[in-house]
């Protein structure tokens, strides 16, 4: 009998441990991370304004698409911010009709 409780109580302290981990992992920050998304995975809508859904993105990689990442990890999954996405997407647009 002792043996039972000693295994549950080992049981519930893992599992708990467990929870507590999933809970600090999912509280912690996310950023929008622009140019890393595989086709299909995106996140939401472009900045190009062509669709407003996630996993509608059709290229690799795309600029202007976008995923959710853990804060501070964009740059070296080698995204960008909105900020310089908008940058290089505006600069693709005008070349492509200038």
């Amino acid at each position: 009998m002792k043996t039972n409780i000693a295994v549950a109580a080992a049981l519930a302290t893992v599992m708990t441990l467990g929870v507590a981990d999933a809970v600090e992992a999912a509280s912690k920050k996310k950023e929008k991370c622009y140019g890393i998304s595989p086709a299909g995975q995106n996140d939401c809508g472009n900045l190009a304004g062509t669709h407003s859904c996630a996993g509608q993105s059709t290229v690799d990689n795309d600029i202007g698409e976008w995923r959710l990442v853990p804060g501070g990890t964009c740059k070296d999954l080698g995204g960008y911010s909105r900020k310089e996405a908008k940058e290089i997407f505006d600069k693709m647009q005008a070349k492509k009709n200038g």
